[in-house]
């Protein structure tokens, strides 16, 4: 029985933080960072049953062409992934009456939604990045028993080989996406790369305001950086820890990015919204096709 303090649970029987029950969690479940993308999605549903609100988490659940889907915000980066993410799994793998693990476990399918920045002088801004693999710069998932068993540690060895990673930052992890998700989205509308998620908008990510970086190279090897026919292409702030919990958990994950920005060639979108709204349909699509 797993205890009180670990598994908190509301008044009315939702979970701590997301505030939802059971019940109210589809199969399919779409994460966007920003809370008011929430809306943006729900209006194509031809049916909504609620919408919760608690800080940044803001959940609905609906149908889209017979197929029902929840809809959740977290917030930006990797430490509210591993609330939602967890959260998620307890809903759907625990019972939270007696906290007990149930037997047969559920499997979602997540797909993150969001916006990215390009590493890649050929990604221009306004097109969508599936991500293949994820790096996580977090270090969220060295905190927890058998990362090894779910990440490309070659993968990994040559990174920090060649970006002569600075050993007091947290140890990259490489985790793969959802192979399943992956065939069912990719098309001629989807570059596919490699995403880095970062624990910040700034120095981790190489932008310079006030504060130099550690490393003021490390963009620059990381645009360089092969391992077989790989190559970095985005940075966000997500993407690692969403691979890698589902992977340890047994989910499947998928993120898919609209660019906004592109750091190599210090491009941005002049108005990213109406490619975001392309983004949401084309996302519906694929999954109740």
């Amino acid at each position: 029985m797993i205890g009180s303090s670990e598994l908190i649970i509301n008044e009315d029987g939702s979970i701590f933080h997301l505030h939802l029950k059971p019940e109210q969690v589809a199969d399919t479940v779409l994460l966007v960072g920003d809370p008011g993308r929430v809306d943006l999605i729900a209006s194509h549903f031809s049916s909504t049953e609620f919408k919760i609100a608690n800080r940044e988490f803001v959940s609905t659940t609906g149908t889209y062409r017979n197929t029902r889907i929840t809809v959740i915000s977290t917030g930006i980066g990797t430490d509210n992934i591993d609330i939602v993410l967890n959260e998620l799994d307890a809903l759907v793998n625990i019972n939270l009456h007696t906290k007990e693990i149930s037997e047969k476990k559920r499997s979602l399918r997540i797909i993150r939604i969001g916006t990215s920045g390009a590493l890649q002088k050929d990604l221009p801004v306004n097109s969508y990045v599936i991500s293949r693999k994820a790096i996580g710069f977090d270090g969220l998932l060295n905190f927890y028993a058998d990362r090894a068993l779910i990440s490309d540690l070659d993968f990994e060895r040559n990174f920090i080989a060649h970006t002569e990673w600075n050993p007091h930052l947290a140890k990259p992890y490489v985790v793969d996406s959802s192979d399943y998700l992956y065939q069912l989205m990719k098309d001629d509308s989807f570059h596919a790369g490699v995403t880095i998620s970062a624990p910040g908008f700034y120095g981790p990510q190489g932008r310079v305001i006030r504060l130099e970086t550690a490393d003021p190279h490390l963009n620059e090897k990381i645009e360089c950086f092969y391992y077989n026919d790989f190559q970095i292409t985005n940075y966000e702030m997500e993407c690692s820890a969403i691979y890698g919990l589902s992977a340890l958990l047994g989910h499947e994950a998928l993120t898919v990015c609209l660019i906004i920005a592109n750091r190599t060639t210090k491009q941005a979108s002049e108005n990213y919204h109406p490619h975001m709204k392309k983004l949401v349909q084309l996302v519906l699509d694929k999954l109740t096709t």
